[in-house]
């Protein structure tokens, strides 16, 4: 049996906007964290959704993961689905070429840390020597239905 979107809606609150899932428990329910953090954002030449953060990571000179704060000024969420509420902008790449196909929300500033979830770019992007890449509001989205 699929969750219902009222229900995702509330799970992608407390983890991506930091936002307690009430009555859940006690009248307080499920809490969210006093110091929220960030999530990490990554890029992906294939679909890593069967691995970890690392999985077809893009390898590309300069490259590293956009941090992204766990609120609404980080993330946005509704009808079961999360997407980027600002700009997301990675450095110009220094070396290398490679195609972008895939996204990736995950818990860790690099290695190998667990993938959250994933998502298919529009469209794929080159990245590379000289290429700055940037991701405009709602651009990065994953629907959970």
């Amino acid at each position: 049996m699929p969750a219902t979107a009222g229900f995702l809606n509330e799970v992608l609150d407390l983890y991506f906007l930091n936002e307690a899932h009430v009555e859940i428990g006690d009248a307080a329910g499920l809490l969210p964290s006093a110091a929220p953090g960030s999530f990490y954002i990554s890029l992906h030449t294939g679909n890593p959704v069967a691995g970890d953060q690392t999985t077809s990571e893009t390898t590309v000179g300069t490259y590293a993961r956009k941090a992204v704060a766990r609120s609404g000024a980080g993330f946005t969420v509704a009808a079961a689905n999360v997407s980027n509420a600002a700009a997301v902008t990675f450095a110009q790449g220094s070396s290398g070429s490679e195609t972008i196909q895939y996204f990736g929300i995950g818990e860790n500033v690099s290695g190998a840390g667990t993938l959250f979830m994933s998502g298919p770019l529009d469209t794929n992007r080159t990245y590379g020597n000289g290429i700055t890449l940037e991701f405009a509001i709602g651009e990065l989205d994953v629907d959970l239905t």
